[in-house]
């Protein structure tokens, strides 16, 4: 994991072990081993990723980057961006630190295979976060009315 914006070690001293717990008990969940990147930014250089990768000049919460086949078994990168995912848990009465979580998941599934462009894989790739963010203590990322549980 690197920290490349440091407002993620202001605001979540513990991102690391945050990180790391959820991109673990994602691969868990998916049956699968491997090693994963994730980048903590900020909302510029997601912004520039997102234009050169996906042709999206926008920040946005997570991109996720699925390495080719290799002998190391990285599966790829993820990239979150701060002020993105700040303003989302606010937005949605989560913490911070749950967000992130449910956030690595999501992306740490995408490496793996999972999508959610039909309702079919959106149900199969949410159950898989539900019960990662469970496994971490963590409310239902998708139950937002809750209060703090993403």
């Amino acid at each position: 994991m690197e920290i490349e914006d440091e407002a993620w070690a202001r605001d979540l001293p513990d991102a690391q072990a945050l990180v790391a717990a959820a991109a673990n008990a994602a691969l868990a969940a998916a049956q699968r081993e491997g090693a994963v990147v994730v980048l903590l930014t900020d909302d510029a250089a997601v912004q520039d990723l997102n234009s050169r990768f996906r042709g999206k000049d926008m920040a946005t919460n997570v991109l996720s980057f699925p390495a080719a086949e290799n002998p190391e078994d990285h599966l790829g990168d993820v990239a979150l961006a701060h002020g993105v995912c700040v303003r989302e848990a606010a937005a949605q009465g989560k913490s911070l630190a749950h967000h992130l979580q449910h956030l690595v998941a999501h992306g740490v599934l995408h490496l793996v295979g999972y999508d959610h462009e039909t309702d079919d894989e959106a149900e199969d790739m949410e159950g898989l976060e539900r019960v990662v963010m469970a496994g971490l203590g963590a409310p239902d990322p998708y139950g937002a009315e809750q209060g703090d549980d993403g």
